[in-house]
């Protein structure tokens, strides 16, 4: 059967033409569908559409737990005004939000109200960095006068009024309440007489405030937005509070560009104000600024080790890290001369050669944490033309010996606490065989290859890249071992940034390994805590 009846060769082209077109003009539609579908960021039924802007090439994606909703909106806004770059936001409990996460594997940023989920999703590798936020506790909330009387946590497992709590396999609400009154023995009660169970915490002081029922188990942060409710405290829920985390996912599109709006989210003197404003007990956050500097003080037998975790960790946050190496005695002077005349130029984080000179100034860090550790060996020149074979054969008449100067780096005061246990410096000096002291660990081998010592007391990982040119004999004490620790400031404005500089640090174990250094920290994940760092 034939749609179009065939009447001569010049409408036999024009038919031609036409089903061509609608075939191209197929193609164009699908073409262009499939492209959007794509590129083009989900929005929740919140949002609007963003348009363009000179400020950003796309825009983020953020799951967001419900209850933080008012917060975080104003955060939006402030962000929005100050840089341009639309925000779209899905709301949810963070136990669904969490699942959504792992399954779409996209969007750029997950705030959660419990550090519990962005912890799972870290351990999922679903998110990477994590930023703490604010703290928040669960409460019971009633209507304004508290008609019905409630007291506590007993006059809901006697089962006195209706209720709503928050469902613990999806909103962070219910699990801290499950976690909780768990421990308290009263969850089976509380659970078995709730009127009804909502997927959010929202929804559930909703129900307070629409009067469906008379009390809910929801955060203060929560309660604190309903002007007709009041909070009820109960000890049982005051024992644990929860943090609010934001998470840059391991999948942003720009992870720079997320991390820019977390810091902000996150940040002392802008989002925390909004939580703060919300009735948010916030935690100490970091100071605001859009491209940051911060200083690493690292002594300088560490430098190989680190650098490529430094550039990495620059190119990622957006960020300067201003490192200055040199003998630990040194840089522990000038920290002191800061200290005392300009604390604004204090470095924000250091990476030692060894505890002893952290714990000159430990008064003016946080508590440490030991990265890794690297030997002290005897280096000789290649051959072992002097034939030295242990530390009392530096002593011999005519073996010239390198070290390092012990008021200025680790390597030098170690090196003296060494061959003192043995009985050896006094010797040493009075024979006249100490020829040189080097201001820093990077000095000594130098000494050796060049000829101007036959030996020098150096670390492992200094050796490695003159092996070729050097013998290296072990030394058989405890005593020949320097630990690195890493710490931060308790000065640093950008403490929170000092522990995700820790982070990468500590995912660098291979570049460690490669320098000659042995790995402390085993298989550590997830950031330097609070707890950890003495804050």
């Amino acid at each position: 059967m034939r749609l179009f009846p065939q009447k001569s060769g010049s409408t036999n082209s024009t038919t031609i033409l036409l089903y061509g077109s609608l075939v191209v003009l197929f193609l164009l539609v699908l073409t262009l569908w499939r492209s959007g579908s794509d590129q083009r960021a989900p929005v929740s039924e919140n949002t609007k559409e963003p348009t363009a802007n000179a400020d950003s090439d796309r825009p983020l994606f953020v799951y967001c737990a419900a209850g933080m909703r008012k917060p975080i909106e104003e955060i939006v806004a402030a962000y929005g005004r100050e840089y341009g770059v639309p925000i779209h936001l899905q709301y949810g409990g963070s136990n669904t939000l969490l699942g959504q996460l792992e399954v779409s594997r996209t969007g750029d940023l997950y705030l959660a109200a419990d550090e519990s989920y962005t912890r799972q999703a870290q351990q999922k590798g679903l998110v990477q960095e994590r930023l703490p936020a604010a703290k928040i506790r669960p409460v019971i909330v009633v209507k304004k006068g508290n008609p019905k009387g409630v007291q506590g946590i007993a006059d809901l497992a006697a089962g006195k009024v209706r209720y709503a709590l928050g469902d613990p396999d999806a909103a962070a609400i219910g699990k801290k309440t499950r976690s909780l009154l768990s421990a308290s023995g009263d969850w089976l009660a509380v659970k078995e007489n709730a009127t009804v169970i909502k997927p959010t915490v929202t929804d559930a002081a909703n129900a307070v405030k629409i009067g469906s029922v008379d009390a809910a188990i929801v955060w203060d942060a929560t309660a604190a937005q309903y002007p007709e409710l009041i909070a009820i405290r109960d000890p049982a829920l005051d024992r644990g509070a929860a943090i609010i985390e934001i998470a840059v996912t391991s999948f942003a599109k720009d992870p720079t560009a997320a991390l820019h709006f977390a810091r902000f989210v996150a940040a002392a003197d802008k989002g925390l104000t909004s939580f703060a404003g919300c009735g948010i007990e916030t935690v100490d956050g970091d100071r605001w600024a859009s491209q940051p500097e911060i200083t690493l003080f690292a002594g300088s037998v560490n430098r190989r080790a680190i650098e490529p975790a430094i550039r990495a960790f620059e190119g990622r946050e957006g960020v300067t890290v201003n490192t200055v190496y040199n003998g630990c005695g040194i840089l522990t002077a000038q920290m002191r001369g800061m200290y005392q005349s300009r604390q604004d130029d204090f470095p924000d984080t250091y990476l030692a050669c060894d505890v002893y000179y952290l714990d000159t100034v430990k008064e003016l860090f946080e508590n440490p944490v030991n990265i890794s550790d690297t030997d002290i060996v005897l280096t000789v020149q290649k051959g072992n033309p002097k034939n030295i074979q242990t530390l009392n054969d530096l002593t011999r008449d005519g073996v010239r010996l390198a070290l390092g100067q012990e008021q200025q780096c680790t390597i030098g005061i170690l090196s003296r606490r060494l061959l003192a246990s043995q009985g050896l410096y006094e010797k040493l000096v009075q024979n006249g065989n100490i020829v040189t002291e080097t201001p820093t660990s990077a000095l000594l081998v130098p000494n050796v290859t060049t000829g101007a010592a036959d030996a020098a007391l150096a670390y492992y990982s200094d050796t490695l890249a003159e092996k070729n040119r050097l013998t290296i004999i072990p030394i058989d004490s405890p005593l020949a071992k320097a630990i690195q620790p890493f710490s931060i400031a308790k000065t640093s404005q950008y403490k929170y940034m000092g522990r995700r500089l820790f982070d990468a640090i500590a995912a660098s174990q291979d570049d460690f390994i490669a320098a000659g250094f042995n790995w402390r920290l085993g298989d550590r994940t997830g950031p330097l805590k609070p707890e950890e760092s003495g804050n």
